[in-house]
C-alpha cells in the first residue's frame, strides 16, 4: 500500500484543547496509509509530537491582527508551506486551528494541494465578533480554498457558510486513559477536600467566558442548604494570558461566604485525579464549540450538569447522562445540583450512563476513522 503524506498545521506553541485533540489523532491514525508531518512553532506541541515520532517542519505563524506587516508575513509563510507541499509531494493539507487555516488557504491556492479546514470554534476570534458580517466573509474566503471542512460539533457546523462541504466529526478521547476507579487519595491529600463530603467541580482555563463566577454563585446557594459540600475549580492560564482574573475569583469566593469551601488548584497537567475526586461535574460557561473536558468527566463516570447551549446538548443527554439547565439560570443550576446531591443512587446511574455514552459516541478510534475517511475522499 502506497503511503500518502499529510501535513498538519497548528499555530499554537502551548497545548490547548485543539492541540490535545490533534496529538490524540496523530497517535491513533493509520501510519500504514498516512505519513504525518506537523508544521508548527517551537514549543510544547512540537515536543509532544516529536515524542510520537512525528516529522516536524517549523513555520512562522505570525499573529495577523493588529500587525502592520500582516500581509507580507502571511504571504511569506503561505509561500513556504506551499513550496514544502510541492517538494515533499504532500497529498493533503490539514489545518487544525483558525490561524493555521488562514495560512493553509494561502498555501493551497498556490500549491493546488487539497486543503482540509478543521474548525473547532464558533468564530475566527476567541470571542463573538462585534461585526458578524466580517466573520462570515472571512470564513467564506478561507472556505473557498478548502476541499472539505470538518466541524467538531453541529453547533459549529451551523455557523459555517458551506454546509455541503462541512462534515461533523466529534472530538474523541482515549477511553483507556480514563478509569472511574482511579485512586484519588494523592489528590485529596493535597487539597481541602475531606473524603466523606460531596464534591462539585469544574475544569477550565481561567477566562471569564468559562463561567467561574456563575459556578461560584451557584456554589454559594448550594452551601446555604448543604454546608458540607466542597467545590473545586481546576484551571490556570496554560496559554499564558496574564490577567488578574484568578485573584478576582478568590476575592469573590470569600465575599460570598465560600472561604474554606472552595479549592483553586491552578493549572494541572493531568486533570484526571481532580475529576475522579468530584461527585458532580459542572459546566457553567458561555456556549462551547465542543468542550472536551465534559466527555473526560463523563468517561470518569461523573454526571455533568451544564447550561443547555452550544454543543452541550449534543454531548449530555438530559436526565440520562447528566442534566441540562436553562442557559445562565444560576438558581436552576444550584437547584439541579442540590437534587442530585440528595439522590446518590441517581448520581451513580447517570454517571454509568455517561461513561457508556462516551464509549458509544466519543471514542478516539471512531473519531480517527471518520477523519481518515475524509482524507481518503479528498486525496482521491
Amino acid at each position: 500500500m502506497n503511503q500518502k503524506k499529510i501535513l498538519f498545521l497548528d499555530h499554537a506553541a502551548a497545548l490547548g484543547g485543539a492541540e490535545k485533540s490533534l496529538l490524540l489523532l496523530l497517535s491513533h491514525m493509520d501510519r500504514s496509509k498516512w505519513t504525518p508531518v506537523l508544521g508548527c512553532r517551537n514549543g510544547d506541541l512540537m515536543a509532544n509530537a516529536a515524542d510520537l515520532g512525528i516529522e516536524i517542519r517549523q513555520f512562522d505563524f505570525h499573529r495577523l491582527r493588529q500587525n502592520s506587516n500582516a500581509v507580507s508575513a502571511w504571504r511569506e509563510t503561505a509561500r513556504r508551506i506551499a513550496e514544502y507541499c510541492q517538494e515533499a509531494q504532500v497529498a493533503v493539507l490539514h489545518a487544525n486551528t483558525v490561524r493555521a487555516a488562514l495560512y493553509g488557504a494561502g498555501a493551497a491556492s498556490q500549491s493546488g494541494i487539497p486543503f482540509i479546514w478543521h474548525m473547532r470554534d464558533f468564530w475566527l476570534t476567541e470571542k463573538r465578533p462585534n461585526i458578524l458580517l466580517l466573520d462570515r466573509l472571512a470564513k467564506r474566503w478561507i472556505g473557498r480554498f478548502a476541499a472539505r471542512i470538518i466541524a467538531n460539533s453541529k453547533a459549529v457546523a451551523y455557523k459555517m457558510p458551506f454546509p455541503k462541504k462541512t462534515t461533523v466529526v466529534y472530538n474523541g478521547i482515549d477511553l483507556q486513559a480514563f478509569s472511574p476507579e482511579l485512586n484519588i487519595r494523592p489528590f485529596a491529600d493535597n487539597s481541602i477536600l475531606p473524603g466523606h463530603f460531596p464534591v462539585i467541580g469544574m475544569v477550565g482555563r481561567l477566562r471569564p467566558w468559562k463561567g467561574h463566577h456563575s459556578f461560584l454563585s451557584a456554589a454559594a446557594r448550594i452551601s446555604s442548604g448543604n454546608p458540607e459540600a466542597r467545590f473545586i475549580i481546576v484551571g490556570g492560564s496554560p496559554l499564558e494570558e496574564a490577567t488578574g482574573y484568578a485573584q478576582d475569583l478568590r476575592q469573590y469566593a470569600d465575599e460570598i461566604g465560600l472561604a474554606g469551601r472552595v479549592s483553586f488548584t491552578g493549572h494541572l497537567e493531568d486533570v484526571r485525579p481532580a475529576l475522579a475526586a468530584m461527585d458532580i461535574f459542572v459546566h457553567a460557561g458561555d456556549p462551547e464549540p465542543f468542550g472536551l473536558v465534559n466527555i473526560e468527566a463523563m468517561a470518569m463516570a461523573k454526571p455533568v450538569v451544564a447550561f443547555a447551549h452550544g454543543a452541550l446538548p449534543e454531548i449530555v443527554v438530559d436526565s440520562r447522562t447528566g442534566c441540562l439547565v436553562r442557559p445562565y439560570d444560576i438558581s436552576g443550576l444550584a437547584d439541579t445540583i442540590d437534587q442530585l446531591l440528595q439522590d446518590p443512587e441517581r448520581m451513580r446511574i447517570l454517571g454509568r450512563a455517561a461513561r457508556k455514552r462516551v464509549e458509544d459516541v466519543f471514542d478516539i478510534k471512531d473519531t480517527t476513522a471518520s477523519i481518515e475517511n475524509v482524507w481518503d475522499q479528498v486525496a482521491a
